[in-house]
């Protein structure tokens, strides 16, 4: 490698690959029929299974059960609104040294979330209490787009109830660019 091709940022990055991306977080509150009901009138979902404990306990779950794709939601912090565009739409201020604040402070301020892809275990049932940990699973070399140069930082999410069973995994990839770099060849 050139002194011209060298990326003394992308060397420090790889120090975070494998590492903790977040403290472990407790879900704030159980999975529960009235979050259940309030994601069912979003979205128009009359699935029965998700409300109706009658028509559950004929079906293979046996009871009430929550949409799979509310995995994420049930371990979602309250946001704080103040300062929230300044943290890039994080709804909380990250202090845990990661890749994310490492690119912070390096000038890749902007963020854009790119993918996510969810892989469900099983069924939530209220009661469940999430328990999530986050882990660096690949940053890539620095990239030229349109946005300016950045860094493609992914994460997995693994998603455990309170004793431990795995009930899913989300994996997540952010663009960190710097949007000073726009247009740079």
């Amino acid at each position: 490698m050139s002194a011209e091709e060298a990326d003394p940022v992308r060397e420090k990055l790889e120090a975070y690959v494998g590492q903790s991306i977040s403290p472990p977080v407790i879900s704030p509150d159980p999975v529960n029929v009235p979050m259940i009901r309030h994601w069912v009138d979003a979205l128009d979902d009359r699935n029965p299974v998700y409300l109706d404990e009658e028509f559950a306990r004929t079906t293979r779950f046996g009871g009430v059960v929550a949409p799979p794709a509310m995995l994420q939601a049930w371990s979602m912090p309250r946001p704080k609104i103040e300062g929230i565009a300044e943290r890039g739409g994080a709804p909380n201020e990250m202090s845990h040294d990661n890749p994310i604040v490492a690119l912070d402070e390096e000038g890749y301020v902007g963020t854009l979330a790119t993918n996510s892809e969810l892989e469900f275990m099983r069924y939530l049932r209220p009661g469940d209490h999430l328990h999530t940990r986050s882990e660096c699973e690949s940053i890539s070399p620095r990239k030229q787009t349109s946005l300016g140069k950045g860094y493609f930082v992914t994460w997995i999410t693994t998603y455990t109830t309170g004793d431990g069973e795995l009930v899913g995994r989300q994996l997540f990839r952010v663009f960190k660019f710097d949007p000073s770099t726009m247009g740079a060849a």
